[in-house]
């Protein structure tokens, strides 16, 4: 086995990582989770953890 062998290996290794992440990313498993987390900034959760205080208002 020469160096062309394992660069050889190392590129169809490589494209085969891209694919499965390509796959990974646009199956409809990953959908929901990816959805929740495009809503986040959104999210009223944020809002309700730190109240907002108006310029005037001093506690």
């Amino acid at each position: 086995m020469d160096i062309n062998d394992a660069r050889v290996a190392t590129t169809v290794l490589g494209l085969v990582l891209f694919i499965g992440v390509i796959v990974r990313t646009w199956s409809k498993r990953s959908r929901r989770g990816f959805d929740e987390a495009a809503m986040l900034p959104f999210s009223d959760s944020a809002a309700a953890a730190e109240p907002a205080q108006s310029a005037g208002e001093k506690k």
